[in-house]
């Protein structure tokens, strides 16, 4: 696996995906269709765009919070990639410039060890993915059941029927007065402020 691609998996991406409907669950037992002259019921439809829960100035605070501290947390591992691929650079650069004039068995042994260096290079880039995206879910799980339990009380409370997602339903055409988005952020942040407590985890290190 080459350099640059182990350094992109590493990149710290969060993405947190809300259901695309929010509608209230067909109790069990009922049909599927009503009665033939049943009245047509009057449905509240909204709209939400859930990936501006993710904008740093202003979508949901509680996000910038966990991902700021979900960073920190792994800042020394991603400091040792680092380091650790400057240094296949280094010897890789120093391997094309005297192999042409170094005893072979010294260009070995620097390819040897450049060998080397890039099979830790990739067990550490891959343990350290592995271990961010377990501590991911764990931090973001809870937040994003909030979410859930705040969408089902905010369209109760407006007397919503139906939220779609439009971050995730193509849309043709909706109306802006349909959108929501703004309106539950700034609901949902007055009542979760940035600062609640982080899951707590075992140490990335």
């Amino acid at each position: 696996m080459k350099i640059d691609r182990l350094i992109l998996a590493f990149a710290f991406v969060v993405a947190v995906g809300v259901s695309p409907v929010l509608a209230q669950p067909r109790p069990a037992g009922a049909p599927a269709q009503g009665p033939a002259n049943a009245n047509v019921p009057e449905s509240k439809i909204a709209l939400i765009y859930s990936d501006a829960f993710l904008d740093s100035k202003a979508g949901i605070a509680r996000f910038g919070t966990l991902v700021t501290t979900l960073n920190r947390e792994f800042q020394p591992r991603q400091t040792e990639l680092q380091t650790m691929q400057q240094r296949i650079q280094t010897l890789t650069e120093d391997i094309q410039k005297t192999a042409s004039v170094a005893d072979p068995k010294t260009t070995q042994t620097k390819q040897d060890q450049l060998d080397q260096l890039k099979k830790d290079f990739q067990r550490k880039g891959e343990d350290a993915q592995t271990a961010y995206d377990r501590r991911r879910k764990e931090m973001f799980t809870p937040l994003q059941d909030d979410i859930g339990k705040a969408l089902e009380i905010y369209a109760k409370a407006h007397n919503i029927n139906v939220i779609i997602d439009g971050s995730q339903v193509p849309l043709v055409y909706a109306a802006d007065a349909l959108d929501i988005t703004r309106a539950f952020i700034n609901d949902f942040n007055s009542k979760n402020p940035a600062t609640a407590a982080v899951t707590p985890g075992t140490s990335p290190q």
